[in-house]
């Protein structure tokens, strides 16, 4: 069995970052979201990964390189535009080379990993298996419409949507994935559909197993989610000291403090990680929050909040909470005469003060 990660998406809901960088990179609980994926496949005893890929090619290859630090083979196929989901397994036909396969989004996250769907699949030997969760806003999701507990209809992203089940996603297919891909047409969003493709399966009876998950899952497209998700997995931190901590320091809950980071007169109170080469000086850091490398943290508070590497956050007079800070930020006092708000900004960003 093979497996198919989709990161090829150009992730506009997390524009500025998104402008500069791939969004399955972004770290939630200093780990790129993507790692979480290919770790989960990993578990599940799949080792022959395909990663489709867009303009973000080189930052993920760099990232990822061949896979070897999972015990893995990476291929990479390049996708020349974000055409579907359907349309990146129609591309990756040679390296599927008619196997079954796991598809696995790469902004997703599964907390309890795939290895027993990716059982139940193989034991119902199910021409697709798909992962169903109720959500609050089915609008935004492909959504499926079950009789007797079987699937006859999925519609993508609905404006009347008819069930509360969106699809996770995570799909699991055998080799006939292929012929439906190759004979479902674009839809109004110029795309190959993957609930199309699996409609089509649907239509021509074969079979097509749902499990609807109960543990936690979250699709990582807005900010919010990210955040969300960067607690989520900082619940579980195991707590480890390996960076220098002064005397004058307080450090409570579970705090993860990686090699080569100094934590000078400051206060952490975890869940909390701080990655190699930082510097948190005469600061507070607070519950929820992930620190990426390299960043300078001093005379200055933050907590609920992920900061990605090389940014330097210093005096500032307020909290910073629920925020996502892109790598290279600088957020300093300022020193200036007349005393003002001084800005520089890229596309879609936003900015609360008080």
């Amino acid at each position: 069995m093979k497996a198919l990660i989709l990161s090829g998406g150009e992730g506009t809901r997390l524009r500025p970052i998104t402008h500069t960088a791939a969004k399955q990179l972004i770290p939630i609980a200093n780990k790129p979201i993507l790692f979480y994926g290919i770790e989960a496949i990993r578990e599940a005893g799949i080792t022959d990964v395909g990663i489709v890929v867009g303009d973000t090619y080189e930052e993920i290859k760099k990232a990822v390189g061949e896979g070897k630090k999972w015990g893995s083979k990476i291929t990479y196929i390049k996708q020349e535009a974000p055409l579907g989901l359907a349309h990146a397994v129609k591309i990756s036909q040679d390296f599927l080379a008619n196997e079954s396969f796991v598809m696995y989004l790469g902004d997703n996250i599964i907390k309890q990993g795939i290895k027993s769907l990716v059982d139940e699949f193989r034991k119902k030997r199910a021409n697709s298996q798909i992962l169903l969760a109720h959500v609050e806003n089915p609008g935004q999701f492909g959504v499926a419409e079950l009789e007797r507990g079987k699937v006859v209809r999925l519609v993508e992203k609905p404006k009347e949507p008819k069930t509360d089940l969106a699809l996770v996603g995570v799909y699991m297919f055998d080799y006939h994935i292929l012929e439906a891909v190759n004979n479902i047409k674009p839809s109004w969003r110029g795309e190959l559909e993957i609930t199309d493709a699996i409609q089509y399966l649907i239509d021509k009876n074969f079979l097509v197993h749902s499990h609807i998950i109960n543990g936690w899952w979250k699709d990582t497209g807005k900010p919010e989610d990210l955040l969300e998700a960067n607690r989520i997995m900082l619940d579980d931190l195991e707590a480890r000291i390996r960076g220098e901590i002064d005397k004058s320091s307080k450090l409570s809950g579970k705090v993860r403090i990686e090699e080569g980071a100094q934590i000078i007169n400051s206060v952490i109170r975890g869940p909390a990680t701080v990655a190699r080469g930082c510097r948190i000086i005469h600061s507070y850091i607070g519950p929820f929050t992930s620190i990426y490398y390299n960043v300078l943290i001093e005379d200055s508070e933050i907590e609920h909040s992920i900061v990605m590497e090389e940014c330097k956050i210093s005096g500032l007079k307020a909290r910073i909470e629920d925020s996502l800070i892109g790598k290279n930020v600088v957020i300093i006092k300022s020193t200036s005469k007349p005393k003002a708000y001084r800005f520089m900004l890229g596309d879609s960003s936003q900015v609360g003060t008080i």
